[in-house]
C-alpha cells in the first residue's frame, strides 16, 4: 500500500509536519533538574479533592526544582463537559493557592505561555499532523467498523473466550486495501483512525514508576482508536502529543492509569517522541460505613469528594492543604512539629515518600489539623476569614458581623483564649454557629439545668438576680454580685467552705453561676459568662434570664 497516498487521502488539508511542530514548540530552556509538570483535568464535573491533591503534588515538584507548572484542559468530551466547568476548576485551584506558571485561562481571558493552545479542543490540527505522520509510516489506519460490527467482534471473543478488544485477527480493517478504503470514503462511511500495534503479549515492558519502582507488564497489542470520527483525538493520543510538545518531564497521575502505560509507551515510541517520567499516585480512600471496607472517594456518593464541600463547611484553605500534605508525604507531620511556623513551601517534598496504597481520608484528622491551623491565626486574620466565609455560607453569622463588627471582634477573644492559653475548639467556621448559637444564632433553644436544684429554687434565684442585676459593673464586681444574691438563698459564697459542709447549703456560688450560664446560653459549659453577657447587652441578657424562669 502507498502510505503517502493514504495519508493525503485522509489528511489532505493538513500541510504541517511534526518537524514544523518541533520548530513551533522548541525544547524549554531550564536548569538540568527542573521539572515541568502539569495538571490536566476534564471540565466534566466539580473539582474533586483528589484533583486538588494531584495538582498540589505537581506544583510542589515544579516549584522545588525551579521548573514550570502548567494547566492543560482536556476538553475533548463535549457531551460530558459542563457549562463553566473550566472556570470552576481554575477558580477552585486558585482558592487553594494552586497557581500556574502558564496554561489555560478562564473563559474570556487570555492564556499565559508559549506552548498553547492549552485546551485540547483547540489543538485539532496539531494532533492530525502527528496522526498523518503515523499513517505515512504505516503505523495507523482508518477503521470503518460500525457499532454493530464491533458488537459482533465482542460476541465472537466472548464465545471463543478470547481477550476483548480490537487486535490481531479481530481487527477487520487493519489490512484493507487502498481501493477498499477509497470506496468506503466515497460511500460516506464514517471512520476512526487506529494505531497499528506492533505489540506482542508474550513480551514484557517495564514501567519505571517514581513512586512504586519497576512494574513489569505485557506489551500493548490493541489497535486503539487515536482519532474519533469527528477528528478529535482520544485521551491516549492527545496526552502523548501534548506532553512532548509542552515539554512535560514528569506526569503525576492516578494509579488507575498504570494499566495504560504499555499503550502510552508504544504511542511515544511509534511517534518518535521522548517519553516523560511517570509517578502513579494512590487514590484517596474512605471507609465504607456499611462494610467497613476501603473504597475510593466517589463523586456520586460522597459530598466530601468535592473541593467545594470544604469551603462551604468553612475549613480554612491552609488546613486542607496541610492535611493533604500529611497524606502526600509520610514525614510531613514530623517536619511540621519541628517547624511549626514555617511556610509549607519550605518542606522538601519527595515522590518516594508517597503512599503506594490508598490513603484514608480521615475527617477527624483533618479537623485536628485545622484546629492547630486556626489556633495560630491572629484575631484580625480570624475576623477577615470568617467575615468572607459568612457572606456566602451563614446568613445569621453574617448579619451579626455586619451589624456588630466590634462585638464580633470581642467574641473572637472569647473562644480563642482560655486566660492566656490559646484554645483549640474550632475546626471550621461552621462550628461557630453550632458551638455558640447563643451568640451567633437563634439564641437558646433548650436548657441543660442541673437537676440537683428544683425548678422553684432556680426561679427564686433568677428572680432575685434580675432585681439586683447591674450590667455596667466589671467582672470582679459582677461575680461579687452573684455571691450577694445567692447567699441569702442558700448558695455558699465560699467554695472551700461549701465542700467542707455541703449539706448546710442548697449549693455553692458555682451552682448559682451555673443557673445563670444555662439561662443565658442553654448549656452547662461555655466560655466566660460575664463576657457573654456583656456581648449580648443588657436588654438581651435580661430577656433571656426572664425566659428561663
Amino acid at each position: 500500500m502507498d502510505n503517502n497516498y493514504l495519508a493525503e487521502l485522509l489528511f489532505g488539508d493538513i500541510k504541517t509536519t511534526p518537524e514544523d511542530m518541533f520548530a513551533k514548540y522548541p525544547a524549554r530552556t531550564l536548569p538540568d533538574k527542573a521539572a515541568v509538570t502539569r495538571f490536566a483535568p476534564s471540565p466534566t464535573g466539580f473539582m474533586h479533592i483528589g484533583g486538588l491533591y494531584a495538582a498540589l503534588i505537581s506544583m510542589c515538584m515544579a516549584r522545588q526544582s525551579d521548573g514550570v507548572f502548567y494547566l492543560r484542559l482536556e476538553d475533548t468530551d463535549k457531551k460530558r463537559e459542563i457549562e463553566h466547568g473550566a472556570d470552576e476548576i481554575i477558580t477552585s485551584l486558585a482558592q487553594y493557592g494552586v497557581c500556574f506558571d502558564e496554561g489555560a485561562a478562564a473563559d474570556g481571558e487570555a492564556e499565559k505561555g508559549s506552548y498553547g493552545p492549552y485546551r485540547q479542543s483547540m489543538r485539532k490540527e496539531i494532533y492530525q499532523t502527528f496522526a498523518k505522520d503515523l499513517v505515512k509510516r504505516g503505523l495507523a489506519y482508518p477503521c470503518f467498523c460500525s457499532a454493530e460490527e464491533l458488537d459482533e467482534i465482542r460476541k465472537a471473543q466472548e464465545a471463543e473466550k478470547a481477550d476483548m478488544g480490537y487486535y490481531g485477527s479481530y481487527a477487520k480493517c487493519r489490512n484493507l486495501s487502498i481501493e477498499e478504503i477509497e470506496a468506503n470514503i466515497k460511500a460516506g462511511k464514517e471512520y476512526v483512525l487506529r494505531l497499528r500495534s506492533d505489540g506482542n503479549a508474550e513480551n514484557k515492558i517495564t514501567c519505571r514508576d517514581l513512586i512504586r519502582g519497576n512494574i513489569e507488564m505485557p506489551e500493548n497489542i490493541m489497535d486503539v482508536v487515536l482519532l474519533k470520527s469527528d477528528g478529535i483525538p482520544t485521551y491516549h493520543f492527545a496526552h502523548v502529543v501534548d506532553d512532548f510538545l509542552m515539554g512535560t518531564t514528569h506526569v503525576i497521575r492516578g494509579d488507575e492509569w498504570i494499566s495504560s502505560y504499555p499503550l502510552h509507551e508504544q504511542l511515544f515510541r511509534a511517534s518518535g517522541l521522548k517519553m516523560p517520567k511517570y509517578a502513579h499516585i494512590a487514590p484517596i480512600m474512605k471507609l465504607d460505613g456499611g462494610e467497613n471496607k476501603k473504597r475510593k472517594l466517589s463523586k456520586r456518593k460522597d459530598p466530601e469528594a468535592s473541593v467545594s464541600f470544604y469551603s462551604k463547611a468553612g475549613f480554612p484553605v491552609q488546613s486542607v492543604l496541610e492535611y493533604l500534605m500529611t497524606i502526600a508525604n509520610s514525614n510531613y507531620e514530623e517536619w511540621r512539629m519541628k517547624n511549626p511556623d514555617a511556610d509549607m513551601s519550605e518542606f522538601k517534598f519527595k515522590l518516594e515518600k508517597m503512599p503506594v496504597s490508598g490513603a484514608l481520608f480521615d475527617m477527624d484528622k483533618l479537623a485536628s489539623v485545622s484546629r492547630d491551623v486556626i489556633s495560630k491565626m491572629s484575631e484580625e486574620t480570624l475576623f477577615d476569614e470568617i467575615s468572607v466565609w459568612a457572606k456566602d455560607n451563614d446568613e445569621k453569622l453574617n448579619a451579626y458581623i455586619t451589624a456588630s463588627p466590634d462585638k464580633f471582634r470581642e467574641s473572637i477573644k472569647l473562644w480563642k483564649y482560655n486566660g492566656k492559653k490559646v484554645r483549640k475548639d474550632i475546626a471550621k467556621w461552621s462550628d461557630l454557629s453550632e458551638m455558640f448559637p447563643y451568640l451567633y444564632g437563634d439564641g437558646v433553644d433548650g436548657y441543660e439545668f442541673d437537676e440537683k436544684l428544683t425548678a422553684d429554687e432556680r426561679k427564686e434565684f433568677l428572680s432575685a438576680y434580675i432585681s439586683a442585676y447591674d450590667h455596667k459593673v466589671d467582672s470582679s464586681a459582677w461575680f461579687d454580685g452573684v455571691k450577694v444574691v445567692g447567699e441569702p438563698l442558700g448558695f455558699c459564697p465560699n467554695i472551700k467552705e461549701y465542700k467542707a459542709n455541703p449539706d448546710a447549703y442548697k449549693g455553692s456560688v458555682a451552682d448559682a453561676c451555673g443557673i445563670l450560664r444555662v439561662a443565658i446560653t442553654g448549656r452547662k459549659n461555655s466560655p466566660d459568662l460575664y463576657t457573654i453577657m456583656q456581648l449580648l447587652g443588657e436588654e438581651e441578657t435580661l430577656k433571656r434570664l426572664k425566659a428561663a424562669m
